[in-house]
């Protein structure tokens, strides 16, 4: 077993290469390390003063980079395949990897050039297969934020930007092994902890029952952002036997659609949060238009047309509306020709007179009514004029009896505002807290976005996989265990963070893992026919479809003379090499088939592969080959 400690606050370079050199021996060669433990200790370093240190088979301690010679050493002596060249190349590899560690641009471009230059007919550093010096090497990048950046400018190193790309996405533990070390900074930052995140907040006190509310706006599907607000608001509310309400605010009806509204409330279901209460904002249209009449008649609001036209650039250059001094009469007038949805009324909305020239943009007489003549899919054509979530949340708020308002700090600007509504209407101010919005990289939460995309027919619907919302990750396969678990260690930062979904997915995986049937699929493009000496008919056996969990039941596995293997695969063996047949036994390789030419990756293809039935032998050394007999019945083709 290799065991490792590793600091948590470590630079990702000082510990990554070492650390994926490892899991890559283990996996493909379980006899020289058959376990990889890690122990993680809080802080930039160790008590040694290291980043990382490795307890070898042998009773070595090492760190630093005598652990990735270590490894480079101990992988190469199966890697090189008895080739001394190979070897060396190798190692040269390995060693060349600390270059791009390096924080100078001129040193890192001329290693890029060099990788590139290397790189351009090949698919791996070094031969035909991974080997441990294209994971040190590309460990070294990743971990590196400027060399990181550098790569991924295709146009530049383009060779060594497809060679980057194929380890990452060939290998999917990388992005497991990467998660698992960059959760624990993720946790700290989310919870100022290191022993995980919190979901207790500094609230004000409130006398009886905490009552929170989760407000989406009916115009699309929920999406992996909003999750967040919706478990925070959930677990504040139930915490202490309080109350969760869902209030769908409901206050534009050119968006809008009874299908989101239930697509909501499925959503919530999915996720396991049950509101104790639902409400809309249309069922206080009446309430919110009165509320509005006092603001008028207080002198507080006043009618504008000039809003959506100049009135923005005045806005902008903290400069008075033309309308700012109209009178009461007047502001009622237009507030009723609003009303009624008349030409004229369309032309006008209604703003809160509160400060024109103030430095913060949302005291800046801010829209609170809208004209609008669509037909709402609650009350119909009863009403034309809508409030603005600005009005609506402090006046809905404060009457349900909301005891604290969580909202994400996008919202910080406008904190001010909603108190101003609160105390220019004379209702009860509710104390607000605010958390980050939890984002992912390379992914967009735009709502106005994501609609377009569906609009324009480039994914099948809101529930695509590849879609971030919650119906679309839940049909990717996630579960819902691990997607509160997820949600719930990020905790109620005020941080800003970029999640990698990939530390998502690991932690799927980990519920998944035990519970989930193993089956064989062979990637169908240039697949290898291999024939089998030693099998006289075809044979059928029943193995367990796990064998870490044997309750999973048995599966039907064929054995036949004729079996297929993946290309690349069959592009890791060597002649005379012996390998384990998954669910079979050992075999070896006696001659493997290949093309004269190589193809555009510098790489030969194989054709074929004779080998011999060994059974007998010792699987603990091995390689592990997955393959499937090729009987038209063991087949089912990928739709």
């Amino acid at each position: 077993m290799a065991s490792f400690d590793i600091a948590t606050k470590a630079n990702l370079a000082s510990v990554l290469p070492a650390l994926v050199m490892a899991i890559h021996i283990q996996q493909e060669q379980t006899s020289l390390i058959p376990t990889v433990s890690k122990t993680f200790h809080n802080g930039d370093t160790l008590p040694s003063k290291e980043t990382i240190q490795m307890a070898s088979l042998d009773g070595k301690t090492l760190s630093g980079k005598a652990i990735i010679h270590y490894l480079a050493e101990l992988a190469s002596s199966t890697e090189a395949k008895g080739n001394p060249r190979r070897a060396a190349s190798i190692q040269e590899w390995v060693d060349r990897s600390e270059s791009f560690l390096a924080t100078d641009m001129k040193i890192l471009r001329n290693s890029l050039y060099e990788l590139n230059s290397h790189l351009t007919l090949r698919s791996h550093i070094v031969g035909y297969s991974l080997t441990v010096a294209d994971l040190a090497v590309w460990a070294a990048i990743r971990g590196n934020r400027i060399t990181h950046s550098l790569i991924k400018q295709k146009p530049i190193q383009e060779n060594a930007h497809r060679w980057y790309t194929y380890i990452e996405e060939s290998n999917l533990w990388l992005s497991e092994a990467i998660a698992e070390l960059t959760s624990f900074e993720v946790k700290e930052r989310a919870a100022g902890s290191a022993k995980g995140a919190s979901l207790d907040i500094d609230i004000p006190h409130v006398d009886g029952p905490m009552v929170t509310r989760f407000p989406p706006e009916p115009s699309g599907y929920l999406h992996i952002g909003h999750a967040k607000a919706a478990l925070l608001n959930d677990y504040c509310a139930h915490k202490g036997a309080g109350t969760l309400l869902c209030r769908f605010d409901d206050t534009n009806p050119t968006k809008e659609s009874m299908e989101f509204q239930d697509a909501i409330l499925d959503d919530l279901k999915l996720m396991e949060i049950i509101p104790e209460k639902t409400s809309y904002s249309s069922d206080y249209f009446q309430e919110m238009y009165e509320y509005a009449i006092q603001l008028i008649t207080a002198g507080k609001a006043f009618a504008d047309d000039s809003e959506l036209g100049k009135g923005d650039k005045d806005r902008k250059n903290r400069l008075p509306s033309k309308r700012r001094d109209l009178g009461i009469e007047e502001t009622l007038e237009h507030f009723g020709e609003m009303k009624t949805g008349s030409e004229e009324g369309r032309r006008w909305c209604l703003r809160a007179r509160i400060a024109y020239d103030s430095p913060n943009g949302t005291m800046r007489d801010p829209v609170i009514y809208r004209c609008n003549v669509t037909a709402h899919h609650r009350t119909g054509t009863q009403w034309k004029i809508y409030p603005t979530y600005d009005f609506c949340a402090p006046i809905l708020d404060s009457i349900e009896n909301v005891t604290v308002a969580l909202r994400t700090n996008e919202y910080r600007d406008r904190n001010v505002q909603y108190e101003w509504m609160q105390d220019a209407l004379g209702l009860r101010r509710v104390p607000i807290w605010d958390f980050s919005r939890m984002n992912f990289v390379r992914t967009v939460l735009s709502k106005r976005k994501l609609t377009r995309t569906v609009a324009d027919g480039k994914v099948s619907g809101w529930d695509d996989p590849r879609m971030p919302t919650i119906r679309g990750i839940l049909r990717r396969g996630m579960t819902v265990p691990a997607l509160r678990e997820f949600i719930l260690r990020q905790g109620p930062s005020r941080n800003i963070l970029n999640l990698e979904w990939g530390a998502l997915w690991a932690l799927n995986k980990k519920y998944i893992d035990p519970i989930s049937s193993r089956h064989t699929a062979i990637a169908q493009e240039n697949m290898v026919t291999c024939h089998v000496a030693g099998v006289e008919h075809s044979t059928v056996a029943e193995k367990p479809k796990y064998l870490k969990n044997l309750d999973l039941g048995t599966k039907k596995v064929l054995y036949d003379k004729t079996i297929l293997l993946e290309q690349v695969d069959a592009q890791s063996l060597a002649d005379n090499e012996e390998i384990t047949l998954m669910n079979w036994g050992n075999v070896y390789a006696r001659h493997i088939h290949q093309t004269e030419q190589p193809d555009e990756t510098g790489q030969r293809k194989v054709t074929g592969i004779d080998f011999e039935l060994h059974l007998e032998g010792d699987f603990k050394k091995t390689k592990k080959i997955c393959w499937l007999a090729a009987v038209s019945t063991n087949m089912i083709p990928e739709c």
